[in-house]
C-alpha cells in the first residue's frame, strides 16, 4: 500500500515525532518508554504515535501486555524518491538521517498539539 506523501511529511513536520523517530532508530520500545522523557500525557504520545503509525513510519505491536513500536525504515523511500526528482537531494541515507534525528532530539521538544 502506498501512502501519500503528504502523510510522511505530515507526519515528520512535527518536531516530537521526529524525536520519537530518533529514539526508535535504537531499538524497538515499549509505548510508555517511548513517552517516558516527554513532558506530556501519554495519551498524547500515544497520539503521535497514531500518527506515525499511519504514516507508515513505525508499526506498533502488542507483546503480552505490552504495546511496542518499531522504526520502519523502508517507509522513507517513497519520499526519498521523490526529492531525487528534483536532482538536488541525495537518496535517504540511514546513517545521515539518524545523525539529524538525533540532533532533533537534543532540542529542548517543546510541548506541542499532538493534532
Amino acid at each position: 500500500m502506498t501512502l501519500s506523501l503528504d502523510t510522511v511529511f505530515s507526519a515528520l513536520a512535527d518536531p516530537t515525532r521526529r524525536a520519537i523517530l530518533s529514539m526508535l532508530l535504537e531499538d524497538d520500545m515499549a509505548v510508555t518508554d517511548v513517552a517516558e522523557p516527554f513532558e506530556m500525557s501519554l495519551a498524547a504520545v500515544s497520539k503521535h504515535l497514531v500518527i506515525l503509525t499511519r504514516a507508515g513510519l513505525i508499526t506498533q505491536e502488542k507483546r503480552g501486555r505490552v504495546k511496542w513500536c518499531k522504526l520502519d525504515p523502508d517507509a522513507l523511500r517513497e519520499a526519498s524518491i521523490w526529492m531525487q526528482s528534483f536532482g538536488q537531494f541525495e537518496a535517504v541515507n540511514l546513517d545521515a538521517f539518524e545523525r539529524f534525528l538525533e540532533q532533533e532530539l537534543s532540542a529542548p521538544v517543546p510541548e506541542a498539539d499532538p493534532g
